[in-house]
């Protein structure tokens, strides 16, 4: 579906007007900084974990893509990490801001539902076509987002890449600094 195809093309844009948001009614205090950072870092760890197996294909854009099935590290607990990763560091930079807080929690899950909803509906419709049953099984044992701490049974014995991850996640980490360091200085000093 072509609305599938926008949202995961346009992923990584889609929470920049949320950010801005926040940034202006910012209110935090040094207990939501913090409780919100450690979040952050939980987020992008659970990020890391999986970029570090997944490899390059969780940069593609417009189409989804994938040359296997990633069933091992992080994907052995929940088929989407790297999005749960997204959501924990959303959450953790609202906690941070502490912004109109309890409502701006409340349209951030429904926005992020929405999107990702598309995005993952675009994602499966690929796996399913190109990785038939073995999908299909895979999907059976992994919840979609609610990690299951007995770890799945897999195939793949893959070596994580973590260099290769700390490359690719650069933007991420530049974000999550630049975010911080605005809302430390909306704070502190505004």
């Amino acid at each position: 579906m072509e609305v599938d195809r926008f949202f995961f093309k346009y992923r990584s844009y889609t929470p920049i007007p949320l950010i801005i948001v926040v940034l202006i009614l910012a209110n935090p205090s040094w207990i939501s900084f913090i409780a919100g950072f450690v979040l952050v870092l939980l987020g992008e760890g659970l990020r890391f974990w999986g970029v570090a197996y997944a490899g390059s294909a969780t940069r593609t854009t417009g189409r989804a893509g994938g040359e296997r099935l990633i069933t091992d590290g992080p994907f052995a607990y929940v088929r989407n990490p790297l999005y749960l990763g997204n959501f924990l560091m959303s959450s953790g930079f609202l906690i941070m801001s502490w912004a109109w807080m309890p409502w701006m929690i409340f349209i951030f899950i429904s926005l992020f539902g929405i999107q990702y909803s598309f995005i993952v509906r675009h994602e499966e419709e690929y796996l399913s076509k190109k990785f038939g049953k073995k999908y299909t099984n895979y999907k059976q044992c992994v919840h979609r987002w609610i990690p299951y701490f007995r770890k799945c049974s897999s195939q793949e014995n893959s070596v994580p890449h973590f260099m290769k991850a700390l490359k690719s996640e650069r933007n991420t980490l530049q974000a999550i600094i630049a975010v911080t360091v605005l809302l430390f200085i909306r704070w502190y000093f505004l």
